[in-house]
């Protein structure tokens, strides 16, 4: 049998009996050869072709349940899962004595599922006749292509409750917080607001925004196929921590009776006011405000520069009350005592320019005591030039730390703007020395006065006392600017005689020593040079032989006419000493 199972027949050798070839005679095979069937060869390329199908399948399988495992479960969640931000409890502001100033109260995040929602017009109609606002708003939000839509973030909790209790379909609440400020405009400005997420915008709400945020959570809900939120499916995907609660310096009854004033002179003078009270020895800020005032608690109506706190944040030149500075550092230096005499024209002349004072008066030598309680411009430019030399005087404001800002706790503080000696002329000399061509802020003005009522130490001021869950110790530097008991004695004096019998006499007080200066400054103009006829005015005082450290700072702004703030004053002073009972030593 051959090898492909056909038959093969064996002849005799030699030609057959019809002389010729048999047609059955067949081709010898060669050793070793194979043949195979076209059948046989499609079996093969079967069983390859399933070989490698199962391997696709196998390979496929591996990535779905192995490789891509995890991102598959998350799509599947997500697709029936919503996450939602959680903001945390922000911290309590507290005033000095427990008067809440800010404060996080419950309320209710309402959002919707619009997919979800079959009838939106009818579903808004419902939320407006609950939460109030217009239909029509909350059916744009109902109507938009999205699987999650704010419809009213942090809703009254009662007014979500009446909501809930209409179970609409596609509509979900979530526990949250609003902040409220229960004072209202009273320290306004000095507490500041935060946005809707509850970041700090403005004031000690910005900040001390990391202190009184806290870390935001989320929390995802799951919900079947009908979008019924699942039991036991809220899971959180980030902790929630609240906010640290703080106290500050302002007294809130100090503090509303200042705006209060303020707001009379405001409507007196018809400019803009403001002030600034502040222990000399601490550095605490009792008080602080510039109309227009702000409320926080209504942001509907927000009067322009209502959220700018002018005497922390708006820079000026301070005019006649640097003359202290210059009459500090004749004594300091003893260049000049308080009764030293000085010859005084009626006017002056430097580099083209003219310097005159304010009031008309004839050629006289004048004290070193007359000049700062009537505030001759001419006396203290001649003093500075001729007894101690404008050297004396730009090392002083150095030494006084009026080229620094002064650090307050308070978003918006400028730097001071003190020219480069080298750079000053004969009249910038003159000038600086009756406080125009610098600029200050009133606080910063404050802090150098306070050395006088603080033997001669300066303390940073500032707003914040403490951090009540925390404990922390707080601490603020504090200077010593001037040495010396006697000049500061002899520096006092000089400003007492300004309200004895110089340009500040509105501001007694009677049964009280006052010392203070006042100030009348022109304008810059933001073309260059001077606005003509238009000033800002200021005095900074404080009741030197009493119980009391307190330094205040009456100011008005832009006002067309010369004019006097000391009455301002004298009537915020005077609260403060019913106020805080401050007795004559």
């Amino acid at each position: 049998m051959a090898r492909d199972g056909s038959r093969r027949t064996r002849r005799a050798a030699g030609p057959s009996a019809s002389g010729g070839k048999s047609r059955n005679s067949t081709r010898p095979s060669r050793a070793g050869a194979t043949s195979f069937s076209p059948d046989s060869n499609r079996h093969v390329f079967l069983f390859a072709l399933f070989a490698l199908a199962a391997l696709c399948l196998l390979g496929r399988l591996v990535y779905l349940q192995v490789i891509a495992a995890d991102l598959l479960a998350q799509d599947a969640l997500n697709s029936r899962s919503s996450t939602v931000q959680v903001t945390p409890r922000r911290g309590t502001i507290y005033d000095r004595n427990g008067v809440v100033l800010a404060i996080s109260v419950d309320a209710v995040t309402v959002y919707a599922n619009p997919t979800e929602i079959a009838d939106a017009a009818q579903a808004a109609t419902q939320i407006a006749s609950v939460l109030g606002g217009k239909a029509e708003d909350y059916q744009e939000k109902l109507t938009q292509n999205t699987t999650f839509v704010y419809v009213k973030r942090q809703a009254d909790a009662a007014k979500a409750e009446a909501l809930k209790a209409l179970s609409l379909k596609g509509i979900y609440f979530q526990d949250d917080t609003r902040r409220e400020y229960p004072c209202g405009q009273v320290g306004g400005q000095v507490v500041g607001f935060c946005s809707v997420d509850g970041k700090g915008v403005a004031g000690l709400e910005l900040q001390y925004d990391d202190l009184l945020a806290g870390n935001s959570g989320q929390v995802r809900q799951e919900y079947d196929k009908y979008g019924v939120p699942i039991p036991g499916t809220v899971a959180d995907e980030e902790d929630l921590v609240d906010g640290q609660d703080i106290v500050v310096s302002i007294d809130v009854v100090m503090q509303e009776a200042m705006e209060n004033i303020l707001e009379d002179y405001t409507q007196r003078l018809g400019v803009d006011t403001g002030a600034v009270l502040m222990d000399g020895k601490t550095g605490e800020i009792y008080a602080a405000a510039s109309t227009p005032l702000f409320n926080p608690a209504d942001t509907s109506v927000v009067k322009k520069g209502s959220t700018v706190l002018k005497p922390l944040t708006k820079s000026f030149e301070p005019g006649s009350v640097f003359k202290a500075v210059t009459s500090l550092r004749l004594l300091e230096t003893k260049s000049m005592d308080v009764d030293d005499k000085i010859y005084c024209p009626e006017e002056i002349e430097a580099d083209g320019y003219k310097v005159t004072d304010s009031h008309e008066r004839k050629a006289q030598k004048m004290t070193l005591r007359k000049i700062i309680a009537e505030s001759s411009n001419i006396g203290v430019s001649l003093a500075t030039e001729k007894k101690m030399g404008f050297g004396n005087l730009n090392e002083a404001i150095t030494q006084y730390g009026l080229t620094e800002s002064t650090g307050v706790d308070f978003p918006g503080e400028p730097d001071p703007i003190v020219p480069d000696f080298d750079q000053w002329s004969r009249i910038q000399g003159y000038n600086i020395s009756f406080g125009q061509g610098i600029t200050q802020t009133p606080l910063q003005m404050v802090r150098f006065y306070s050395a006088f009522t603080n033997n001669g130490s300066v303390c940073t001021p500032h707003f914040l006392v403490s951090k009540p869950q925390s404990g922390e110790t707080l601490e603020y530097d504090t200077k010593k600017a001037v040495s010396g008991k006697k000049v500061l004695k002899n520096q006092i004096s000089l400003l007492e005689s300004v309200v004895e019998k110089g340009t500040g006499t509105p501001a007694q007080i009677s049964g009280y020593r006052v010392a203070g200066k006042t100030g009348t400054a022109e304008v810059a103009s933001d073309t260059g040079g001077y606005k003509k006829g238009i000033y800002n005015i200021s005095f900074i005082g404080f009741l030197p032989q009493s119980t009391s450290n307190l330094v205040c700072y009456t100011g008005a702004y832009e006002l067309d006419a010369e004019g006097n703030v000391s009455p301002m004053f004298k009537d915020i002073m005077q609260e403060a000493i019913d106020r805080y009972s401050i007795a004559s030593k």
